[in-house]
């Protein structure tokens, strides 16, 4: 009898101490007046368990509240948790304690976004091209473009498409991406400039117009003598060759230019140019430039009638499915521009074309278009309305709250549904899809079921094995790095991806969302200029 109480002593303790508790929510923090809500995963039943809150700097408990009820098995784990502190808005840096565990600390306060919105920005500087004073390398790819490709045709000329921003970890370029990036970085100045109005390097020019001008540069380069564009720069023999820096790219000079066009390509450009016209007239006064950007605006969207719906040049990579919103974007930038009512013709019938979408990506951005319609007409903002409801419901059906099904790409689309939380509250003037917006946040910033922060270099546990070549060869974390998010675990596991490390979140991983800090990981773990152009807009929001 001695003996088997012996082994079940052992047992039980074995299994106790084998006990987890994982805490998760944001790692930046709150603003005093926000919802503030965490989540708990466990091995062991917590029923009726109280958390506290205690300060981080003289280790004094500031708040004791009750954990709810359990919320089922998640994964590895036999129970799963949430728990909310609104009441709770007193200014300082805390932790959150739960028995013996604790929480990585995080910040209340008026002024923590900004960081992050700073940090974000640092990621531009390294992704720009040729002559564009870039950061963490060299001037490179001079020769740009050195062939055209023409649909079957190569042609044995060259067009100066030197500059812009690499897409992402690899060193191609893209029209689509470089003009949604450029667009966004306006927009948000545009939406508010006094938030996005930020000047950290102290030169009087906003660094958000500042970063958009390289793109606009690059915009005007990319046209060719017979009125199309060049939609991307090199193709997909740039993986082909090794991880290297840019200015020690073996293809310097054999880097080739695409040819095309499509409504999908003239909406995105012809918004931007559009956008872009009115801010350097109105904050520069710079008439000549603004022409220039207007000029080539109505050109191009004259063209629309003339193209196909979707450009198909190039290799593949960011195909667009639909055409309308777009183009409804570039009529209505247009028309606020002009204030020629044949272009909100335009608008309101390429958006209602559009729809509601349900969706955000590089392809799906009409509620972009949508919320500038709503101020002439509300039914717009319904149908802003109808996504939202869907985000929603995703959101309420799932533990740690994401809006969307987890694809590729998923935490740019996270940050769509966002946005567009924060456009419908901007014309409705109503807090109902608060809680969407502020859930999303805190999901990229450590409230997620690993406990990571998806921005390099915020919070105390981040993604630090971006998929980028210049971070890796300077033995540097990627400054503003910002991973794109998990996706499902068979997504990744297609791949076969040669990963270089042990992952160190397996006891997190699900079937349903998977994510690798491991610089291989192309498919999670790859920053985007699309995606930290979208953060700087959805973090800048939070900027007081």
């Amino acid at each position: 009898m001695k003996h088997i109480w012996i082994v079940l002593f052992l047992v039980t303790s074995q299994l106790f101490a084998k006990s987890e508790i994982f805490i998760r929510l944001s790692q930046v923090g709150f603003l005093p007046n926000d919802i503030k809500s965490g989540v708990i995963l466990s091995d062991k039943e917590l029923n009726e368990s109280h958390f506290k809150i205690i300060n981080s700097t003289n280790n004094k408990f500031e708040f004791d509240g009750k954990i709810g009820n359990d919320e089922g098995q998640f994964g590895n784990f036999k129970y799963s948790y949430k728990f909310y502190f609104s009441d709770f808005n007193k200014v300082g840096n805390y932790k959150i304690a739960l028995k013996s565990y604790r929480s990585f600390n995080f910040e209340i306060g008026n002024s923590i976004y900004s960081p992050v919105v700073k940090e974000l920005m640092k990621f531009f500087p390294i992704q720009r091209c040729g002559y564009t004073n870039p950061v963490g390398h060299e001037v490179c790819h001079i020769a740009d473009a050195t062939s055209l490709i023409d649909g079957d045709k190569t042609l044995i000329q060259t067009l100066d498409v030197t500059g812009g921003w690499h897409d992402a970890g690899d060193y191609v370029k893209f029209l689509s991406t470089t003009a949604l990036t450029t667009y966004t970085l306006l927009f948000a100045y545009d939406f508010n400039n006094e938030k996005y109005g930020f000047d950290f390097d102290n030169n009087n020019v906003p660094d958000i117009l500042e970063e958009a001008k390289i793109g606009l540069d690059w915009m005007l380069r990319a046209q060719t003598d017979d009125n199309r564009l060049i939609i991307q720069v090199q193709n997909l023999q740039d993986h082909d060759v090794g991880w290297r820096l840019p200015e020690n790219d073996s293809l310097t000079f054999n880097r080739p230019g695409y040819i095309g066009i499509g409504k999908n390509i003239i909406g995105i450009y012809s918004a931007t140019l559009a956008l872009a016209s009115r801010i350097w007239k109105e904050k520069f006064e710079n008439e000549v430039f603004a022409d220039e950007c207007l000029t080539t605006s109505q050109k191009y969207y004259k063209l629309k009638d003339v193209v196909q719906d979707i450009d198909s040049a190039g290799t593949g990579h960011y195909l667009d499915n639909k055409h309308e919103g777009k183009l409804a974007l570039a009529a209505i930038e247009l028309y606020i521009t002009t204030k020629d009512r044949n272009y909100l013709k335009d608008a309101k019938k390429y958006g209602l074309a559009a729809g509601a979408e349900y969706w955000w990506s590089y392809g799906n951005i009409s509620t972009f278009a949508h919320y500038r319609l709503a101020k002439n007409d509300r039914y717009f903002l319904e149908l802003i309305k109808q996504s939202l409801n869907s985000f929603n419901k995703s959101r309420n059906s799932k533990l740690f709250g994401e809006t969307v099904s987890l694809g590729w790409g998923s935490n740019l689309t996270q940050i769509g549904t966002a946005l567009q939380a924060i456009l419908y509250s901007d014309i409705s003037k109503t807090n109902e899809f608060d809680s969407l917006k502020i859930s999303v946040r805190d999901y990229l910033l450590g409230k997620n079921q690993w406990g990571i922060s998806f921005v390099s270099n915020i919070g105390s546990n981040y993604s630090k094995n971006l998929h980028h070549q210049i971070s890796f060869i300077n033995k540097i974390t990627l400054p503003g790095g910002f991973a794109a998010g998990p996706v499902l675990k068979s997504s990744v596991q297609s791949y076969n991806l040669p990963f270089t490390q042990r992952d160190r979140y397996s006891k997190f991983q699900t079937e349903y969302a998977y994510y690798r800090d491991d610089r291989m990981d192309y498919v999670t773990n790859e920053p985007t200029i699309i995606n930290n152009a979208m953060a700087v807009l959805l973090f800048g929001y939070f900027i007081e």
